[in-house]
């Protein structure tokens, strides 16, 4: 019995010595980042001033609740060839009702067939169709503002504007309509255009999506992807503004330099979702008070990552 309990002891205890205590698993990279932008980085005068560092304190600023949507650039070749087609068919329609109320005053006085009064009629009669259905199908595209326009050509080839359609979240039907928006290119924070409202658009019944066209006072490239903010009513929240030049990125997330001493700066996490003409308000981990990198924040990020400079991180 003696015998086979020595080797499942011995099997126990060369188990035992493979394991690890905690002091001996490695850390996770992610601790170390963590504790990396814990510890900040230190510049001191010299150095702050060669890298051309500036340090402010952000603007206070107030975030009115928004309503997030998607749209495109409207190609102003597309809008003139449905507005040609929809003036066309009015025109037309008119025409046809003029030649149908001349014929009918000849026939009064017995200077026309019957046939032709008949010919008249029916043209007169399908061409009213036609602008009923051209004038439907230019709705639901582009709103009843434009429809109803009696110049509509001088309207959608007006120089310095561009359309803009923007879509909103599924289910999201505000009142009242926004009358403004804020439009950010892609791929450029800080360049924004600001647009007015020129229509509500028919609700999709598959999507339940509704869409708004916009104007904007400037040219933007046809059929560009867009996004925008519209400002709803509700309480403002306070916050602060931080420059579009004072944010890093860093792990997919958004940062800021805080300096927490003299010569000492400290990276702190910053939210990116409500973007400004600005920049980016921010409601929480930075206030006023503080002093932030608003330029340089990018080489201060290199120095902490690479160890240039002289960093505050200990081993």
């Amino acid at each position: 019995m003696k015998n086979k309990l020595i080797p499942a002891l011995a099997l126990s205890l060369a188990l035992a010595g493979c394991s690890k205590s905690d002091g001996d698993i490695p850390a996770d990279p992610s601790d170390k980042k963590d504790a990396a932008a814990k510890a900040g980085v230190t510049l001191d005068a010299a150095t702050q001033e060669r890298i051309g560092l500036k340090i402010e304190n952000p603007a206070t600023a107030q975030w009115q609740p928004v309503i997030h949507a998607i749209g495109l650039v409207v190609d102003p070749l597309t809008l003139t060839a449905a507005a040609a087609d929809y003036e066309t068919a009015r025109a037309t329609a008119v025409a046809s009702q003029n030649e149908f109320d001349r014929t009918q005053k000849l026939a009064e006085q017995h200077n026309v067939s019957p046939k032709a009064l008949e010919t008249a009629q029916a043209a007169a009669a399908h061409d009213s169709l036609a602008l009923k259905s051209a004038q439907v199908k230019f709705t639901a595209d582009w709103g009843t503002h434009l429809a109803g326009q009696t110049n509509l050509i001088d309207v959608v080839d007006k120089d310095n504007v561009t359309f803009v359609k923007l879509t909103l979240p599924a289910g999201t039907f505000p009142n009242p309509v926004p009358e403004s928006a804020t439009i950010f290119l892609p791929n450029n924070e800080t360049n924004v255009v600001a647009a007015e409202l020129s229509d509500e658009l028919p609700v999709d019944a598959a999507t339940q999506t509704k869409a708004l066209l916009f104007s904007a006072k400037q040219k933007l490239p046809p059929n560009l992807a867009v996004t925008a903010q519209l400002k709803v009513s509700g309480e403002p929240e306070n916050g602060v503004s931080i420059p579009a030049a004072a944010i890093v990125r860093h792990d997919g997330k958004g940062w800021i330099y805080v300096q927490t001493d003299t010569n000492q700066f400290q990276r702190v996490e910053v939210p990116l979702d409500r973007q400004t003409e600005s920049g980016w308000f921010v409601s929480e981990n930075v206030s006023a008070t503080n002093h932030i990198v608003t330029i340089g924040a990018q080489t201060v990020l290199s120095a902490e990552l690479g160890g240039g400079f002289n960093t505050g991180q200990r081993d």
